[in-house]
Parts: C-alpha cells; sequence; structure tokens
C-alpha cells in the first residue's frame, strides 16, 4: 500500500527465524522473546484483524545469509494485503528475484549504503515507490551488517543522499530502544522526517497506545510494531485507529 498524506500506516512485523516467527531483543540471536510455528498463518491473523500492509524481516538471511525465500512465498501466498520486506538482501540479483514475486517494497540495508547504484538500478526498473532503505541507528550512527558495523553518519546526513540514488521511502529503526519495550525517543524521528521529503516508516520500542499517539505527531507515515504485539501491550485492532492523522 502507498504511503498516504492522512495516514500513518500501522504495520505489524513478522520476523523469519528458522521457518518460526520470532522476536529478537535488539536483534542478538539467542535471544528470542517469542517463537510460533507457521509464520505465514501469523502474518495471515495480523490482516484478518484489519492490517493493511505486512513487514516481514528474514533474520536467517540477515543473521546467517540463508535466505528463508520458501517461507517468503508461503506469506506471499497467504495474504491478499501487501507486505514490504527486508533481510539478507545481499544481491542485486537477489533483489529484483523479490521484487518480480510482487513484494509492495523491498527493503535494502547494507547492500544499498555500501554500493548506492543497487539502488539506483533497483529503482529505474522496478520505480522508486518500491525500494525503501533500511537505516538502523544506534547513537545516531547509521549501523550495518547486522548491527555490527557503524559507518559515523547519522541517518539524516544520509537521508537526501538515498533519495538522490532512487529510494522512495526510510525504514529508521533506532537500535537503542529496539525490542526492549520500553517506549522510543520522537526528537530522532523528527530530525529525520525534517531532513527529508520522502516517506519515513520508523520501528523501535513502540509500547503502548500513548506511543503511537506521540509518533503521530512526528510527521513519520507508518510504524512497525512487533515485540508489544507479540507480547500484549497493544492491541493490534485498537492500534489501526490511530492510522489517520488528524488535521
Amino acid at each position: 500500500m502507498s504511503f498516504q498524506e492522512d495516514k500513518m500506516l500501522i504495520m505489524p512485523a513478522v520476523d523469519i527465524k528458522n521457518g518460526k516467527c520470532v522476536q529478537l531483543v535488539q536483534g542478538e540471536p539467542g535471544t528470542e522473546m517469542v517463537q510460533i510455528e507457521n509464520p505465514e498463518k501469523v502474518a495471515k491473523q495480523w490482516e484478518d484483524i484489519g492490517a493493511e500492509t505486512i513487514h516481514i524481516i528474514d533474520l536467517d538471511g540477515t543473521i546467517h545469509g540463508n535466505t528463508s525465500f520458501q517461507v517468503i512465498k508461503k506469506i506471499l501466498n497467504e495474504l491478499s494485503v501487501p507486505i514490504q520486506l527486508g533481510g539478507g538482501i545481499r544481491s542485486i540479483e537477489y533483489a529484483k528475484k523479490l521484487l518480480d514475486l510482487d513484494i509492495e517494497r523491498l527493503i535494502i540495508g547494507t547492500m544499498g549504503i555500501e554500493h548506492p547504484e543497487t539502488i539506483k538500478e533497483l529503482s529505474e526498473e522496478y520505480g522508486s515507490e518500491r525500494i525503501m532503505i533500511s537505516l538502523d541507528s544506534k547513537d545516531n550512527k547509521v549501523l550495518i551488517k547486522g548491527w555490527q558495523e557503524n559507518i559515523n553518519k547519522s541517518p539524516s546526513e544520509l537521508s537526501n543522499e538515498f533519495k538522490e540514488h532512487g529510494a522512495g521511502s526510510i525504514l529508521f529503526t533506532n537500535v537503542d530502544v529496539e525490542g526492549l519495550l520500553g517506549g522510543f525517543y520522537t526528537d530522532p524521528v523528527v530530525e529525520l522526517v525534517n531532513s527529508v521529503d520522502i516517506p519515513i516508516v520508523y520501528s523501535g520500542g513502540v509500547t503502548n497506545l500513548d506511543d503511537l499517539s506521540q509518533l503521530q505527531q512526528t510527521g513519520a507515515k507508518g510504524v512497525v510494531i512487533g515485540s508489544a504485539l507479540y507480547k500484549n501491550k497493544i492491541d493490534l485492532k485498537e492500534a489501526l485507529k490511530y492510522q489517520t492523522l488528524n488535521k
């Protein structure tokens, strides 16, 4: 689903690892707080409640380099709503293979940051609205390679660079708060929103409905919610009421 002026898309996260839907603490392997069989059924449940887009992350691809391509295909076959997908996209050939499956938006991280020409090529071939750059930040510095390496630039410093390369949107994850269920900081989101005129989707630390209310004020066009849904801190049906922005 395309981003809209008067909406902040609420996107449930389905993270895939070893064929299961999991939630990790700050992306660290071995910290699974949630493990559920059949990720495609989990994604379908979120769609049935009313989610208009599902956010899929292939942790096997991110952590081990062994992509969960077959699981991704199962999820696509199960759903009628769009998905945005990231994780383990390390070659332009694999990116095209996923886009040819009819992924709505492909989230490119390390590959795009190290090789910006791949963003340009993909956006020219498939349309910029289908290419999302992932800017994951800790201490306001962008991380790559599964959050293992710091490139010493802030998300705001990189944002316009990637717009110029053809990215149609940005996924901004604040690693400082991700997976901790302790809320989030609005200032980094506002700073990034104000730095570039393409849609920003936020991820990290959103724990309750008050957080969603705060996020509405930042100008973010979407939010990914993971752990808070799986730990019953947020009810998706209630969260979806925050999709429409008050003017």
